[in-house]
C-alpha cells in the first residue's frame, strides 16, 4: 500500500516499505494545501477493456450523482453518501463515496467524479483504490469492504506528513491540537450527521498560534459507537507522525480528522471552545484538570461500581427467568437442540417434505465451504456445490455471518419459499440453523445461471432461438405464478439473468427470493424507503419513488427479454451507438425497422423465426415503458408470447425513459449494480442497498 502525492522528506523509509506490503487501507495524513492523496491496494489488477473495467466505468458514471442526490420527502438535505456494487463475481466492483457535509451538491458530484479519474490515473489498473480529495473520499475494490471492522487496516499502515508550516514548540501546539480534535470528534460521533467542526482561541500559546480550527466526519451510515471508535483510532495515532504541523489531515477511508490555523470549512463552527486562560498552556490546563479528576474519581468510582453490580445482578435474574421459561416451552415441543428453533416449521403443512440438515454434514459436504466448491456469491452470502450421502447434488446457500437477518425473519423466508411450488421456481430442499450459522439448501442446477450462457459467445451459441423462447416462456410462467396463482401475491423485486437457473434440460427456474415482498391480494402496490435491487432492471417508479408492484417485476422481465434476444448486457459500454442503454437502443431499432441489428449474431435467424423474434422485441418494449399503467400484466405477456406466428396484433410501445436523463431525487441508496451478487447487500428484512448497473 502506498500514500501518493505527499511531498515530504521520508524520515523512516523502512516504515514506507512495510506499508507497501499491506493490502488493507489505513491511515494517511497530509498538509491541508495538498489537494488529494490515494492508497493503492494489492488485491489484483484488471486488463484494459475487461469486464471489470466496464463495471468500474459504470460505477463511475452513476456514483457521483447518487452521492449528491437532491433533497427528498425522506430527507431535508442530501446525505452526500452512497455505496454501490456493479457486476458479477469475480468482476464485481464495490464502491462507496462520501463528501464533507459543508460541501455543495454540485461540488460533491464534481469531487467524486474527479476522484475516479485520479484513481485510474495514479493506481493504474489496480482493483483496490482509495482516494482522499479535499471535499470527498472515494473507495472502490473487488472485495467487500463496507462490512469490514471499523479498525480495518489501522495497524497495517504508516503515516506520513509534510514539513509545511512546522513550529518549534511542538509539545504545546500538539497538546492544543489533540484537545481540540478530541472535542470535535466527540461532537461528530454524537451528531446524527456524523459531522462536526470546532474552533478554539489561545491567549498565550508559545507556538504563536492564535486560533485553531478542526473538523471530524464519519460515514453517515456508521453508528455513534463505530464513528467514535474510528475517530479515536486516528487521534491515538497522532503521536506517531505529528512533528509540530499547524495543519494536517488524519485519514481512514471511512472517517477523517482535520485541523488548521486558518478557517477551511463553510458556515459557523459546530462548537466553539473557550480560549485557554493567559499564562496557561494546554499542558498546565491538563495538570489542573487532572487534580479535579482525581477528586471526582474518588467519589464517582465507588458509586459507579455499586450501581453496575446492582444492574448486572438484576439483568442476570431477568435473563435466568426468561431462559427458564423458554426451556419449559421448548421441552414441551421436544428435546432441546440447537435447531429446535425451527421445529415449529415442521409442525405445519407449510414445510412438509422439507429436510432439516445438520451443520456438520453440510460443512463436510462442501469441503468446509471451500472456494473450490463455491458456485457464486449473492447479496446474502455465498452458494456452494455439495453432494449428499446418497449422491444427490445440492446447492448450499450460506447466509453471511454479518447479516442482520434474525432467526424469526429466517423462518419467515423459509416458509415463504416452501409455499412456492412451481416447475419454474427453484425448489428449496431444506435448511439448517446452527448457532450463528443459517443455511438454505436448494436443488442443484448443473447448467448454472442464464447469464453464463447469453453473455458468453461460445456457450451462447448452444442456445438456438427455440431454446431461448422456451426459457422466456418458462420465466413468464414462473412470474405469473408468483403474481396470480401462489397462496400469496409475491413481488420478486430482483428478476435478472443471474437469478434464472437452468436445470439439465435447460428449463428455467427463478431463484433468490431474498428481496421478495408479499402483497395482500387486494393491494396493487406498496412503497419502501430503502430501494433494493439491481440498477438497470429497476422500474423507474421503483428506482425514483420506491413504489413497487407486479408492474415493476414486468419491467424487469422486459429488460431480461431484451438481453436474451440480443446477448447484450443492459449496462454494457460502447455497444449501443449514441444510446445510453439497451432499452433505448432496442426501441430505436424497432422504430427504424432494423430489429435484425439487435439480434444475437450467434442465432443466425431467418424466415418465421425472425417473425417470432420481432414479436418478442415488441413485447419487451411494452414491458419497459416508463409508466406502470402502460405496461401489460404478466398474464397479458404470456398471452402475447403464445402468438408466436405474429397473427395477433400488439399495440405500439412508447419510448422507454432513460434513467440517466431524469434528476435523481431518491433517498440515500447503497445500490446494487450488476447481474449477480451484490454486495452491498445487507440481509433480508433490511433492504439491500445497492444499485445494479446492468
Amino acid at each position: 500500500m502506498r500514500v501518493s502525492r505527499v511531498t515530504m522528506p521520508c524520515r523512516r523509509p523502512s516504515h514506507l516499505a512495510a506499508a507497501l506490503s499491506y493490502l488493507a487501507f489505513g491511515l494517511a495524513t497530509l498538509a491541508a494545501a495538498e489537494p488529494s492523496a490515494w492508497l493503492c491496494g494489492n488485491t489484483g489488477t484488471f486488463a484494459a477493456r475487461s469486464i471489470y473495467q466496464q463495471n468500474l466505468q459504470n460505477l463511475a458514471s452513476h456514483l457521483p450523482s447518487l452521492v449528491a442526490s437532491a433533497p427528498t420527502l425522506f430527507a431535508s438535505a442530501p446525505t452526500l453518501f452512497a455505496s454501490a456494487t456493479v457486476g458479477d463475481v469475480p468482476d464485481s466492483v464495490n464502491g462507496a463515496a462520501f463528501c464533507r457535509r459543508d460541501a455543495e451538491a454540485s461540488e460533491c458530484r464534481a469531487c467524486v467524479a474527479t476522484a475516479f479519474l485520479d484513481a485510474q490515473q495514479t493506481c493504474v489498473y489496480l482493483k483496490d483504490v482509495a482516494v482522499f480529495q479535499d471535499l470527498c473520499v472515494l473507495r472502490f475494490s473487488n472485495e467487500e469492504f463496507l462490512g469490514a471492522p471499523v479498525n480495518d487496516g489501522i495497524d497495517k499502515s504508516r503515516a506520513s506528513t509534510s514539513d509545511r508550516r512546522v513550529v518549534d514548540h511542538t509539545r504545546d501546539l500538539g497538546a492544543a491540537v489533540a484537545v481540540l480534535l478530541n472535542k470535535t470528534l466527540q461532537h461528530a460521533a454524537a451528531s446524527s450527521s456524523r459531522f462536526g467542526t470546532a474552533t478554539q482561541g489561545f491567549a498565550n500559546l508559545d507556538a504563536g498560534v492564535a486560533r485553531m480550527y478542526s473538523m471530524a466526519q464519519c460515514l453517515p451510515s456508521m453508528s455513534t459507537q463505530d464513528c467514535h471508535t474510528c475517530l479515536m483510532q486516528l487521534l491515538g495515532r497522532m503521536p506517531d507522525f505529528y512533528r509540530g504541523e499547524r495543519d494536517g489531515r488524519l485519514l481512514l477511508w471511512r472517517c477523517f480528522l482535520r485541523f488548521d490555523d486558518h478557517k477551511f470549512f463553510g458556515g459557523k463552527p459546530s462548537i466553539s471552545l473557550p480560549p485557554a486562560p493567559p499564562g496557561e498552556t494546554p499542558q498546565t490546563q491538563g495538570e489542573r484538570r487532572g487534580k479535579h479528576k482525581r477528586i471526582l474519581l474518588a467519589i464517582i468510582i465507588p458509586t459507579t461500581v455499586v450501581t453496575v453490580v446492582i444492574l448486572v445482578v438484576g439483568f442476570l435474574v431477568i435473563k435466568t427467568r426468561r431462559k427458564t421459561a423458554e426451556q419449559v416451552e421448548l421441552q414441551q415441543q421436544g428435546p432441546l437442540h440447537s435447531q429446535n428453533i425451527l421445529n415449529t416449521l415442521w409442525q405445519t403443512d407449510n414445510c412438509s417434505g422439507l429436510t432439516l440438515f445438520n451443520f456438520s454434514d453440510l460443512a463436510a459436504a462442501t469441503g468446509h465451504f471451500s472456494d473450490e466448491n463455491r458456485l457464486g456469491r449473492g447479496g446474502f452470502g455465498a452458494v456452494y456445490k455439495s453432494k449428499l450421502e446418497g449422491g444427490a447434488e445440492i446447492a448450499v446457500k450460506r447466509l453471511s455471518l454479518h447479516s442482520s437477518q434474525g432467526v424469526e425473519q429466517f423462518k419467515n423466508e423459509v416458509e415463504l419459499i416452501v409455499k412456492l411450488q412451481h416447475t419454474n421456481l427453484a425448489r428449496l430442499v431444506g435448511c439448517c440453523v446452527h448457532e450463528v450459522e443459517k443455511l438454505l439448501v436448494y436443488e442443484y442446477m448443473p447448467n448454472g445461471s442464464l447469464n453464463s450462457f447469453i453473455f458468453d459467445l461460445q456457450r451462447g451459441a448452444s442456445l438456438d432461438w427455440e431454446k431461448r423462447l422456451n426459457i422466456i416462456e418458462g420465466i413468464a410462467q414462473g412470474l405469473r405464478y408468483l403474481h396470480e396463482h401462489s397462496r400469496v401475491r409475491i413481488i420478486h423485486r430482483d428478476l435478472k439473468a443471474s437469478n434464472i437457473l437452468l436445470d439439465r434440460d435447460m428449463n428455467p427456474k427463478i431463484s433468490d427470493f431474498g428481496l421478495a415482498r408479499i402483497l395482500p391480494s387486494n393491494v396493487s402496490e406498496a412503497n419502501t424507503n430503502r430501494v433494493a435491487g439491481s440498477y438497470g432492471y429497476m422500474a423507474p417508479e421503483y428506482f425514483f419513488e420506491g413504489t413497487f408492484s407486479v408492474k415493476s417485476d414486468v419491467f424487469s422481465f422486459g429488460v431480461l427479454l431484451l438481453e436474451v434476444i440480443s446477448g447484450k448486457r443492459n449496462n454494457g459500454n460502447d455497444q449501443y451507438g449514441g444510446f445510453s442503454d439497451l432499452l433505448e437502443y432496442a426501441w430505436q431499432l424497432w422504430r427504424e425497422g432494423k430489429i435484425f441489428e439487435l439480434i444475437d449474431p450467434t442465432l443466425g435467424v431467418c424466415g418465421q423465426v425472425m417473425v417470432s423474434i420481432e414479436r418478442c422485441v415488441k413485447v419487451a418494449l411494452l414491458c419497459v415503458q416508463d409508466s406502470a399503467t402502460d405496461r401489460p400484466t404478466i398474464a397479458d405477456v404470456t398471452a402475447m408470447l403464445v402468438g408466436r406466428d405474429g397473427t395477433t396484433s400488439l399495440p405500439d410501445p412508447r419510448r422507454p425513459q432513460q434513467l440517466s436523463s431524469r434528476g435523481i431525487t431518491t433517498r440515500v441508496l447503497e445500490i446494487r449494480c450488476g447481474s449477480h451478487g451484490t454486495r452491498s447487500c445487507t440481509t433480508n428484512g433490511v433492504s439491500i442497498t445497492s444499485i445494479q448497473g446492468r
